[in-house]
């Protein structure tokens, strides 16, 4: 677990540009879903899910280190850290979120939580 803390440590120093701040929950919702939507992870972790419960600052960025509350992980050791690897470097890739700073002074310190989950792929229609 300790490795796991350590990793998202690293990874959250990785910043990307970000586009026009969001204004509203919902946009931040859906900011924090198309960071995570892509999680993949080995075929052999299909099934596997993590919540996050972590809180930001007014500026968007982590306020401390998320911390996990929930896992189920399948597959064996190999797949269960390719997978939580992918979800570290998913949500490092989030921060810090463009939100303006009404939103900033309303979401800050408040506890959030994102439930991040490796589903199987859709057959291709």
């Amino acid at each position: 677990m300790r490795s796991v803390i350590l990793a998202l440590s690293l990874l959250l120093a990785a910043t990307n540009a970000r586009a026009e701040p969001t204004s509203t929950l919902n946009g931040m919702w859906q900011l924090l879903g198309s960071c995570t939507q892509s999680v993949g992870g080995p075929a052999a972790s299909v099934g596997s899910e993590v919540t996050l419960l972590f809180s930001i600052k007014r500026d968007g960025s982590l306020q401390g280190k998320p911390r996990i509350t929930h896992s189920k992980l399948v597959g064996d050791e190999q797949a269960q850290k390719a997978f939580l690897s992918e979800v570290l470097a998913s949500v490092a890739r989030c921060f810090p979120l463009p939100i303006t700073d009404g939103l900033g002074g309303a979401v800050a310190g408040r506890p959030l939580r994102i439930r991040v989950m490796n589903r199987p792929k859709e057959q291709g229609a």
